[in-house]
């Protein structure tokens, strides 16, 4: 129920999770649609937010990465029960776009109070790296019908799972040490960036042959 695009957390751990409330909802017939989940997975998100300014950093962390988890359930459950649409892509497109913002903004308050001004521009960059990821990967399987994430040897080490989880593991490790969230949205700014990048390049290259 994967797909070839995930990226790897989501391959690698993810999926084990959402796979099995998948069956699970399939398996006893449960009226719940990929869209409901898709706005659990948001809500999830926003909860997160909330408990980052909160200054419950760890418990905000382990909701951050159950909304990843739950943001895979929705594409699943749409294949399998062959419900899949271009509105439902959409709907959780965007609102995983929002969730982002929600998420890197608290952060980024919450982590200003410790580290100090300076992470308000580079959580700003994080969140143009963020869309840039998106956009990216949007633009390639729309013009040159490949998605980036299967171009070239670099996997996709900067998609939605993967910031998602690195936000997850330092918001743990925020009450051990003061400001690794901080600290993890200036590898996700320097992460999003170069990926895309690379991304561009290769892309280019490709749209030459």
């Amino acid at each position: 129920m994967g797909k070839p695009t995930d990226g790897p957390v989501a391959r690698y751990l993810n999926r084990r999770v959402s796979r099995r409330i998948t069956y699970l909802i399939v398996r006893n017939n449960l009226a719940v649609t990929p869209n409901q989940v898709s706005l659990v997975s948001f809500l999830l998100a926003l909860l997160s937010s909330y408990l980052y300014l909160a200054k419950l950093p760890a418990i905000a962390g382990v909701l951050v990465q159950l909304s990843s988890i739950v943001d895979g359930v929705d594409g699943e459950l749409a294949r399998v029960r062959g419900l899949q649409s271009r509105r439902g892509a959409f709907l959780d497109s965007v609102l995983d776009r929002y969730a982002d913002v929600a998420i890197v903004v608290s952060a980024a308050l919450y982590s200003t109070q410790l580290l100090g001004f300076w992470v308000v521009p580079v959580a700003l960059l994080a969140l143009a790296g963020d869309l840039l990821v998106s956009y990216v990967h949007l633009r390639g399987e729309h013009d040159l019908g490949v998605h980036p994430a299967l171009v070239g040897r670099v996997p996709a080490v900067a998609s939605r799972d993967v910031r998602l989880f690195v936000v997850f593991l330092a918001s743990l490790a925020e009450p051990l040490v003061p400001g690794s969230l901080g600290y993890s949205l200036v590898v996700l700014a320097t992460l999003t960036h170069s990926y895309s990048a690379l991304k561009v390049v290769q892309l280019f290259k490709l749209g030459e042959g």
